[in-house]
């Protein structure tokens, strides 16, 4: 059989003729917007530190990642990883395991010691931090290493915030959030603690700006008819009291009303703590519980019970009374009128949070609404100076209260910061077309299910603050980032360069990825369809 006269052309036969001249439409290499990046809270570039890991540069993926959040071992702990619940790789097998490679970098970085540079030179401007939970810390980071001073006051005698009095231990080990903290101080940042501030207008005349960061640190009250012998108590309280290692003395019986992550957090505890029977009162279902659906499963795992559309009606001397809910067509519940009585030695309310704003009483601008301290999109109050996020904040700039979402305020409005104290005004960023699953050529990836992490035995688990979830090793971090598809920018794979059959592609070398010689693109659009990350795209040509 003969051969197909076009296979034996030599390559160089493909630009004999200069055809870019049929071309209706060219292709244009593009960089999109990756799902992971566009959903992290902290506003992390995941893809990029991810594509430094693959290629086992962890040094470089960590002071990549350092470059948005000061706290990757700490996230890599108790963030609930949103850029994971939108990773494309999820519609192909499993996503990627962002947050264990991110948890991986930061403990690597703290067993080898690597530090982040400051600026030489003479320091900026004198800013006020309040608070040194994760906005108010992270905000320090950040404003150190834009040159300017940082004072960091609260009232608490340790660092942290919720990080250290909201979250147990079993989740996030104290040594790894110190070692993080220490790192930031070490930059330079005075910390000085036990030392609230209660007068705004005072810290703006020996301060040049003043960053508001208070955490969500007051429990909130629920109407329970109770007895004088009745033992209810706050989850704020019980979960403060245990991280200063003193015992709430809970009993044997712990009933926990709520449906949140901090109310899983306190019922996981009381078990630890000797509760035989730690019971979950809420009153919706499962699918519209406020907690994360792996903190459930943990609790369940470890013999929390939960009582699904329940309330408490009254609460008495070793027993509560529990009525039964129904859901309406609204999804609100409402009574039935059935009761039932449990034994219970204390009731632990975890009902949400609130921020204690009196330091914002009587400041002449500043608005609270919603219950928060109302910010523009520089976060800024109505008082020239004052910046706020974090817990306290409300507006048009904040999204969410969780840790991540707060560090992520405290990086925008260190940046927002500098730029007031310049004289200038911070402008966002040109945003990038989404990268979604369907520009992906997923053919090119072979299955790759997710690593998954070691947990603790389950002996341990109920008797000790001992931490419960593993992380990854330096084969299982490696493989992990490798399964990365690098949605909507180039890798620099080859594909382009080696399908066209114009010969058209040039490589510019490693890192500086590809060009087009449109003298001999005919815009056949090869190269678009093959591109496994959908990074090249076609553009009508001008006539």
């Amino acid at each position: 059989m003969d051969t197909p006269f076009a296979t034996t052309l030599r390559p160089e036969t493909s630009r004999a003729n200069k055809t870019g001249a049929w071309r209706t439409e060219r292709p244009v290499y593009v960089d999109l917007m990756p799902p992971c990046n566009d959903a992290c809270p902290a506003g992390e570039n995941v893809q990029r530190w991810l594509y430094h890991a693959e290629e086992g540069g962890y040094e470089a993926a960590w002071r990549q990642l350092m470059e948005d959040n000061p706290f990757p071992a700490v996230m890599g702990r108790v963030c609930y990883h949103p850029c994971q619940a939108a990773c494309n790789r999820g519609q192909l097998d499993e996503p990627v395991g962002i947050n264990a490679v991110e948890r991986f970098l930061g403990d690597e970085a703290i067993r080898r010691g690597w530090t982040v540079p400051v600026p030489p030179g003479p320091a900026g401007m004198h800013v006020l931090v309040v608070g040194a939970g994760p906005a108010g810390l992270s905000a320090a980071y950040h404003l150190v290493r834009l040159g300017h001073r940082v004072t960091i006051r609260d009232a608490a005698e340790q660092a942290g915030g919720m990080m250290r009095y909201g979250i147990p231990a079993y989740r996030l080990p104290r040594d790894v959030l110190d070692a993080e903290i220490a790192r930031i101080v070490g930059m330079g940042v005075t910390l000085e603690l036990g030392r609230p501030v209660r007068d705004l207008e005072e810290a703006l005349g020996e301060f040049d700006a003043v960053f508001l960061a208070i955490g969500a640190q007051l429990s909130r009250r629920a109407y329970i008819p109770a007895g004088d012998s009745a033992r209810l108590l706050d989850a704020l309280t019980v979960l403060r009291t245990v991280a200063g290692g003193q015992d709430p003395q809970l009993g044997r019986q712990v009933v926990v009303y709520g449906g949140g992550n901090t109310a899983m957090d306190v019922a996981r505890t009381a078990r630890r703590l000797g509760a035989t029977d730690p019971v979950v009162v809420y009153r919706r279902t499962r699918d519209r519980m406020p907690a994360q659906p792996f903190e459930v499963d943990e609790a369940e795992e470890e013999g929390v019970r939960i009582r699904w559309l329940s309330t408490i009606a009254a609460a008495g001397d070793g027993a509560i009374t529990v009525e039964r809910m129904r859901l309406d067509d609204s999804g609100f519940p409402q009574p039935t009128g059935e009761l039932e009585d449990l034994d219970a030695d204390s009731v632990v309310l975890a009902i949400g949070q609130d921020v204690d704003r009196s330091i914002v009483d009587d400041v002449p601008g500043i608005e609270i609404r919603d219950a928060a301290v109302q910010v523009g999109p520089d976060m800024m109050t109505g008082r020239p100076g004052i910046f706020a996020g974090g817990d306290m904040a409300g507006g048009m700039a904040v999204t969410e209260r969780t840790v991540t979402a707060a560090i992520g305020h405290g990086k925008r409005a260190a940046r927002h910061i500098d730029a007031w104290l310049r004289g200038a005004v911070r402008q966002p960023a040109d945003r990038p077309e989404l990268a979604t699953f369907e520009r992906l050529n997923t053919w090119y990836y072979t299955d790759a299910p997710a690593t998954v992490r070691p947990h603790l035995e389950m002996a341990r688990r109920v008797s000790t603050f001992d931490e419960v979830v593993g992380g990854l090793d330096e084969a299982t971090a490696l493989f992990e980032a490798r399964r990365c598809l690098s949605c909507g920018n180039c890798f620099e794979c080859d594909n382009c360069y080696g399908l066209c059959p114009d010969n058209a592609v040039i490589k510019l070398g490693p890192g500086r990825r590809f060009a087009i010689d449109y003298d001999y693109c005919k815009g056949c659009g090869i190269c678009v369809t093959e591109c496994p990350a959908g990074a090249i795209t076609l553009v009508a040509e001008e006539t």
